[in-house]
């Protein structure tokens, strides 16, 4: 007997398209999967409809998910499976079960995951909006190929609904979310576990439905963004170090020239250059403080500097704070004592004063970051 499936299908009031879905379902089972062990499993999701009699009536178990949300329903029918393999994909009929053959062939050449391309394969008319074709999915998925694929990990299509994967491995990665955010958390955590991950191409339909389809586009697309940035500190490391160091050369650079320097009708290296490095200075900082805040809760995913910060002993964290700050109070004291000697009225050192107000600055945001990430660890 070869290894057994377990067909997973989440559903959300799928009265219209649900049997058709079973049937292919069936229609496999007695003929392709004949020589294998297979179940289906359809988790309810809170469907008002006929949906889960449908079901039934098609031969499939019923599960039903109370907590609402795509993830969640995927989680509950996995968890739930019996075989070593699972296959899902939606039940309104957009995913052909009928190609799924190709994904379990695929799998069993030793990959612990198979994707369907949509990309690689075929988009019917008006089966994938423009947006999410041109611009979501190929972003999303460079995104998840730059901070995790590595060197071989590469994909083509991070928004597949259509998977196949060992459910050994998949209880491995530690997959929790609930919403559609799911589908990209599956990837990253396949691909933080040096998952074997391969794709094939499918055709994706267009949706035969009449009820507003449940992917909401801003929504879920950010979702899914925050869902891939929430295991990339060293992204925030690199993209927030580089600009806060960028600006803080050109700060200093600033600080050098005593006069602006012309370049045609352009002048450079006064108070607007000084400006605009404090506000790149502002941002880069930003943007590495919150690599700290992430690596508080995941300390396995760390970079070796944010970990020294999360994890410094308190009394040092102290002694650090009262430094930062005390330097910070030094500096706005002179500045004070300055614009003193001309009674508050008038101060000639713009340039400098900028220059000196952005060091203060990030010295208090660099403390305070440090301080939200030990707070953060102790929840």
């Amino acid at each position: 007997m070869r290894t057994g499936v377990s067909f997973v299908i989440p559903c959300l009031n799928e009265e219209r398209t649900l049997e058709r879905v079973l049937q292919k379902i069936n229609k496999l089972r007695s003929a392709e999967l004949r020589d294998r062990p297979c179940e289906v499993i359809v988790v309810d999701n809170g469907s008002i409809d006929r949906s889960p009699e449908i079901a039934r009536n098609c031969s499939a178990r019923v599960e039903l998910c109370p907590q609402k949300g795509y993830g969640a329903a995927l989680k509950c029918g996995i968890f739930a499976a019996s075989h070593p393999l699972v296959i899902f994909a939606d039940a309104d009929d957009t995913y052909d079960f009928g190609e799924s053959p190709k994904l379990i062939t695929e799998i069993e050449k030793g990959y612990d995951l198979v994707l369907g391309t949509r990309i690689k394969g075929a988009i019917q008319k008006d089966a994938m909006p423009l947006l999410h074709r041109y611009l979501g999915t190929p972003a999303l998925t460079g995104l998840i190929n730059i901070l995790y694929g590595g060197s071989t990990a590469k994909i083509t299509d991070c928004n597949s609904g259509f998977r196949c994967f060992s459910r050994e491995a998949f209880l491995k990665w530690g997959v929790h979310s609930d919403g559609m955010e799911f589908a990209s958390e599956m990837l990253v955590k396949a691909m933080l576990n040096d998952a074997k991950i391969s794709e094939v191409p499918i055709t994706l339909h267009a949706a035969f439905r009449d009820r507003a389809p449940h992917l909401k586009t801003w929504r879920d697309g950010m979702r899914h963004l925050l869902q891939i940035l929430l295991e990339a500190p060293k992204f925030f490391h690199i993209l927030g170090g580089s600009i806060f160091l960028v600006s803080c050369v050109l700060l200093i650079g600033t600080a050098l020239f005593r006069t602006p320097v012309h370049l045609g009708a352009i002048a450079l290296m006064g108070i607007h250059t000084a400006s605009f490095a404090c506000i790149g200075s502002f941002l880069g900082l930003t943007l590495w403080g919150i690599g700290p805040i992430l690596t508080a809760k995941r300390p396995n995913r760390h970079v070796r500097i944010y970990e020294t910060l999360v994890n410094m002993p308190e009394d040092r964290f102290f002694w650090l704070t009262i430094y930062f700050l005390s330097i910070s109070l030094l500096f706005v004291f002179v500045v004070i004592l300055f614009w003193a000697g001309y009674d508050f009225k008038f101060l000639p050192y713009e340039k400098e004063t900028v220059i000196l107000s952005g060091f203060i600055t990030n010295g208090i945001l660099l403390i305070f970051q440090i301080f939200t990430a030990h707070l953060i660890k102790r929840t």
